[in-house]
């Protein structure tokens, strides 16, 4: 490896060499002592890694033969995966401790999850792509099970592994098919290949890229391969919870992009339509469902399936344009004001669970009273996932159902369904506020509730970088209008 790849590869390094000092500093150290080395240690490690991210950005280049490429786009998933990941370690130790598991172990896999999103979003060849997503996928099964004491923790780590595994296959098999079609992994040369190929040999590439969305669409959590999320959201780890409900499923996000943008760009028409039956079942049934639960972790879980949805309003917007990026850049812009916002929420729930032990709906009535800073800004959360204005979540909600507009009929559709699914999400979003702050307060756990310190700020980060998206969108909106015209670059 030369100075130059080193470079490109920085941010993976620093990740890396950070996981591998955690994992020391928990063999070596005291338990005691090596809680705040860990914390810190990740902490310098995914900051370095941020830095070294945002140096990178308007690079244009690859790395490894070919294997990964340094662009805007994957420079633009990287940061949210690092600001996810970040957040979710400053405020776990808490967590950790109240529930006496190995912090060390914890850190390590966090960073090698984080690590794994940053590689699948960069990955530019089939090979790759697998291989960061079966590392993604076996640190998240454990993750997810990482609550060996509890059974439902285990539960859900196995059923997240018997999707992954089907779904995995699917993929796999459908990469395999690619390659024989075309005769190359890399993602723009099969690009170039279907491009020149013949009328009956692009159409033998439609079930191959229906195969491939069955992995992609995993990942999102979007219908109909969504029944992993809400056993994982409910028995998995509430701060790991909060990592795979945005960085994973902007990973998700950015690889469909990649592979089906640039590779299977010429076959828009036809993909496009399938996504667009994916978002109109999610969109749906996320939110009906959604409507019907009793806790509030599966609650968010069908709330992000419906989310997922959204999202892929975006891209079948961009696929039904004809070559106009609003669609991709909506997506892009709506990935990072969800990363806030849901994030936010997720720690303000960890507080509430580790209080008194349970995530009911019914065990936030009278919140308010308990803490009132905390009810605020889990309330403030929540608007954002409604789309009330002053939020991120509604500039987000805007451009994609703005997009969509454009785009014809059938994005005149799509659009349609999602607004009218948003009006029965603040139903069950405002149903959670009325228990905060209408209904009195439960006998159940102090009477106080004690924000610990590091949660404290990233709550504030978190509604902070949702209160400034809401207020001034625009930068971020160039951004991803940048990272989107990147895979225009890429396709024609």
């Amino acid at each position: 490896m030369n100075m130059a790849t080193a470079l490109l590869l920085l941010p993976e390094l620093t990740l890396g060499l950070g996981a591998v000092l955690v994992l020391l500093a928990d063999a070596i150290g005291s338990e005691r002592r090596a809680r705040g080395v860990e914390t810190a240690i990740s902490l310098v490690a995914i900051t370095c890694a941020a830095l070294a991210t945002g140096a990178l950005w308007g690079t244009t280049a690859t790395a490894l033969s070919g294997m990964l490429a340094v662009d805007p786009l994957a420079v633009y998933m990287k940061l949210i995966a690092c600001a996810s990941g970040f957040l979710v370690l400053l405020a776990c130790r808490p967590y950790i401790d109240s529930l006496s598991l190995r912090g060390g172990e914890f850190h390590f896999l966090v960073l090698l999850a984080v690590l794994a999103m940053m590689l699948a979003t960069a990955a530019n060849d089939l090979i790759s792509l697998y291989l960061a997503f079966e590392f993604l996928s076996l640190t998240s099964y454990v993750l997810v099970a990482y609550l060996r004491g509890r059974r439902i923790s285990l539960e859900a780590g196995i059923k997240y592994f018997l999707y992954g595994a089907v779904t995995s296959a699917f993929m796999l098999y459908g990469m395999s098919l690619l390659y024989g079609a075309t005769g190359t992994t890399n993602i723009e040369s099969i690009a170039q290949k279907l491009r020149l190929a013949t009328y009956a040999e692009q159409w033998f590439v439609v079930p191959l890229a229906i195969l491939l969305l069955a992995g992609f669409s995993f990942k999102v959590a979007i219908a109909p391969f969504h029944q992993w999320a809400p056993d994982a959201y409910e028995g998995g780890p509430t701060p790991i919870v909060a990592l795979l409900s945005v960085a994973s499923k902007a990973t998700g996000f950015g690889v469909l992009m990649r592979v089906m943008v640039v590779a299977m760009g010429d076959l828009q028409p036809t993909w496009a339509r399938v996504l667009g039956a994916f978002a109109i079942v999610s969109m749906v049934l996320g939110n009906l469902v959604a409507v019907q639960q009793s806790d509030i972790k599966r609650m968010l879980a069908y709330s992000g399936i419906g989310h997922a949805g959204y999202i892929m309003i975006g891209v079948v917007t961009f696929a039904l344009g004809q070559g106009q990026f609003g669609g991709l850049s909506a997506a892009l812009l709506y990935l990072v004001a969800y990363l806030f916002t849901n994030v936010g929420a997720f720690l303000a729930i960890q507080v509430v669970e580790n209080a008194v032990g349970s995530t009911a709906i019914k065990s936030y009535a009278g919140l308010v009273h308990r803490s009132p800073l905390l009810a605020g800004m889990l309330a403030y959360f929540l608007f954002s996932l409604t789309g009330i204005p002053l939020t991120g979540g509604m500039w987000a909600k805007l451009a994609v159902f703005g997009s969509a507009m454009r785009a014809g009929s059938f994005g005149l559709t799509l659009a349609l369904i999602g607004i009218a699914t948003s009006v029965v999400a603040a139903y069950y979003y405002l149903n959670v506020v009325r228990q905060m702050f209408v209904v009195p307060a439960a006998e159940v756990g102090p009477a106080r509730l004690q924000v610990p310190g590091a949660v404290t700020f990233a709550l504030g980060l978190a509604a902070a970088a949702t209160l400034l998206i809401g207020i001034f969108p625009q930068p971020l909106m160039s951004l991803a209008t940048l990272s989107a015209s990147m895979m225009g670059a890429l396709l024609y």
